[in-house]
């Protein structure tokens, strides 16, 4: 898991002259999994923790905030397997309590035990470290009295899914426990049903799908990897239709078998055809193409058309909780995303591809 935090570091002299008076709070716990390689520190957190900068590191364990196994080291110690890593400071950490915020929300259905919200793409689903407000938790606080929580559930109320902050599309929030459990059940045996679109690099051949266990990059955590073997992940199965091919790029459908994080951006990669501007897995560069300047300055203002990775959460379809009857809910593409497809069209029928 990559964490969202702030590493705050004091200066060294003020740290040990406040470690005398007040007692230092751990803000962040890390446990290096059975198979991590031997990393420094300050890279192993850098991978980590988001928001933070080499030097800010630097300077957190100088002034010993950064302890492994409650021992402060140097910058230059080689984390190893199922070493504690924690981060300590003078003032304890905030509270997860999440406050309501009037931020405006796309609804798209509601009743007395659901509420479908189509998401717009850069709002961050549930409060967690460096963003404890903005959230789309958040707004339904204030637009709900009180949202269900269930074991294992703090600080994400009524949710029972999620997508990633730059995923546009629909989530359904429960508005009662009852609910939320009958939805919840119908995640863990993979009978939702979830189309999202996504525009690929590369030309597609053939509708296709892809599975393989999903687990964290053994050298960048912040990213997911297929992996083959079964104690590296979680299995996960996509199945995508091509929808429109425009030469250098393709419009897919991809249908969920399984919910694993990142699991569309991951397959997708994992087959030579990364999600258009996806930064985080190669996306966000010429992949296929050619190599004229006039090209690059069309990727280019495509890429600031859709500062995003190409993916839409448009089909959402479950058992209502109430009724026991089957809905079905579609959003269309989100105006970021429909301007950059038509870029592509236009640029591919002019091109003859």
């Amino acid at each position: 898991m990559r964490l969202k935090n702030t590493i705050f570091v004091p200066m060294a002299d003020q740290l040990e002259h406040e470690q005398e008076e007040k007692e230092l709070f751990e803000h962040l716990r890390i446990v290096a999994d059975k198979g991590q390689a031997l990393l420094r520190v300050d890279k192993f957190l850098m991978n980590r923790v988001e928001n933070t900068s080499r030097n800010r590191i630097k300077n957190a364990i100088d002034a010993g905030n950064v302890m492994v196994n409650g021992q402060v080291i140097k910058a230059s110690y080689k984390v190893k397997p199922q070493d504690v890593i924690t981060v300590v400071l003078p003032d304890p950490p905030r509270d997860t309590e999440v406050y309501p915020e009037d931020i405006p929300l796309d609804i798209h259905y509601e009743d007395d035990d659901v509420l479908l919200v189509n998401k717009v793409p850069g709002m961050v689903v549930h409060p967690g470290y460096n963003n404890y407000t903005g959230t789309l938790v958040n707004a339904l606080t204030f637009h709900l009295n009180q949202l269900p929580t269930l074991p294992g559930n703090t600080g994400r109320p009524g949710l029972v899914h999620r997508i990633d902050k730059d995923t546009s599309g629909l989530l359904v929030i429960a508005k009662n426990e009852w609910a939320m459990t009958f939805l919840a059940k119908q995640f863990f045996d993979h009978s939702i049903e979830r189309r999202y679109f996504a525009l690929v690099w590369g030309d597609l051949a053939e509708d296709g799908s892809v599975s393989g266990y999903i687990g964290r990059n053994l050298k960048d955590r912040r990213v997911m990897e297929l992996y083959q073997e079964e104690s590296l992940g979680k299995w996960s199965v996509t199945h995508y239709k091509v929808l429109e091919r425009l030469g250098y790029v393709t419009l897919i459908e991809c249908q969920l078998e399984t919910g694993r994080t990142h699991q569309i951006r991951t397959h997708m990669k994992a087959i030579g055809h990364p999600l258009f501007n996806d930064a985080a897995y190669g996306g966000d560069r010429i992949l296929k193409g050619t190599s004229f300047s006039k090209y690059r300055q069309f990727v280019d203002n495509a890429f600031a058309i859709l500062p995003r990775q190409a993916l839409h959460a448009g089909v959402l379809g479950f058992v209502h909780p109430r009724t026991k009857e089957f809905m079905h809910f579609e959003v269309p593409l989100p105006e970021d995303f429909r301007l950059a497809l038509e870029k592509w069209r236009g640029y591919s029928s002019t091109m003859g591809l």
